[in-house]
């Protein structure tokens, strides 16, 4: 019988919020039909000239969407009057790489179709690609986002994690975004596969009483006399990964396997039950890992998303529109 199936399909539809459903594959297939080529253009520049950008890109897309929903807010600069989310203690670090390559593709598309594509839409694109150009997986990002109206410092505390935080904390934080156990090690997995911390971040792993007995000890020797002038130098940084760091695999977690993570609260998914086994299965399973990683950024990409008049498409992407 048909009914049943009809009935499913309505009951599935009316479940899904206003904004995600005016979202699109093909939103600017008339409007501005060379986005997706422009994007490619300038994220192949980039990466090829900044091997980091990947990494410094998909990290600033999730601090974008992780407060207040991928609506660019991350990218505003503060004014007299505002003090914008780029300016909490935890995005300090975010990299100027990532801030560039979104600026170079919103002057190009500026360029040949004025006014259509927002900022939330490059960010959301060029981090897919920047993923899939690093051998990482393709997935679909749904466009029509719009930039939102609000930036605020204070709005970033409690929803995105620190290097210290305890696995407990972790998980509040993406199950307050709607995000299981299994989502968060995909997605922290897939964010450190390429990612890079400064010394500063874990400096207390090595330059305690104590090396970290969480780490591998020739390892962990290593890191310190690597990170040695931290204090002095602060851009002193590490990839995650150090393995095949730059490369998009699951290398990452085989290496939390064998006490070589480096962020404490990476190490501490191989100490908590809950996480453990997700970690072993993707270290034996890159294509499992591939594919959960996928789901979860395709719903990350479609968080609290704002469209129609509850968001603008910004001249610049790092001032609103009305600036007073």
């Amino acid at each position: 019988m048909a009914f049943p199936l009809l009935f499913l399909l309505i009951t599935s539809l009316s479940s899904i919020p206003l904004s995600q459903s005016e979202l699109s594959l093909d939103y600017y297939a008339k409007t501005c039909p060379r986005f997706d080529s422009i994007v490619q253009e300038i994220v192949y520049s980039k990466q090829t000239q900044a091997p980091t950008t990947a990494a410094a890109t998909l990290r600033l897309f999730f601090h974008d969407c992780a407060v207040d929903g991928c609506d660019a807010s991350v990218l505003i600069r503060s004014s007299a009057s505002n003090k914008s989310e780029r300016d909490n203690d935890i995005n300090h670090s975010l990299a100027g790489d990532a801030y560039d390559v979104v600026s170079r593709i919103k002057t190009a598309v500026e360029l040949e179709c004025p006014g259509i594509v927002s900022c939330s839409d490059i960010l959301a694109m060029a981090t897919r690609n920047l993923i899939t150009m690093t051998g990482g997986p393709h997935y679909k990002v749904r466009l029509g986002r719009k930039d939102g109206f609000v930036s605020q410092a204070s709005h970033v505390e409690g929803h995105i994690s620190r290097a210290n935080n305890s696995v407990n904390q972790i998980i509040a934080i993406f199950q307050s975004m709607g995000f299981t156990v299994q989502e968060m090690v995909a997605l922290t997995a897939g964010g450190h596969t390429i990612g890079f911390a400064h010394c500063s971040e874990f400096r207390s792993r090595l330059f305690g009483k104590n090396l970290d007995p969480a780490m591998n000890p020739m390892f962990a020797q290593a890191l310190k006399n690597y990170c040695a002038n931290y204090s002095i130098d602060i851009n002193i940084a590490v990839f995650l990964d150090v393995i095949s760091p730059g490369r998009f695999d699951n290398n990452f977690l085989k290496n939390l396997q064998k006490g070589l993570g480096i962020l404490a609260s990476d190490s501490a998914l191989m100490k908590d039950t809950r996480t453990v086994e997700i970690v072993n299965k993707y270290a034996m399973d890159n294509n499992l890992f591939f594919r959960d990683f996928s789901k979860a950024m395709e719903k990350l990409s479609i968080l609290g998303v704002k469209t129609g008049h509850k968001g603008e498409v910004r001249k610049r992407c790092d001032m609103f529109n009305n600036v007073d």
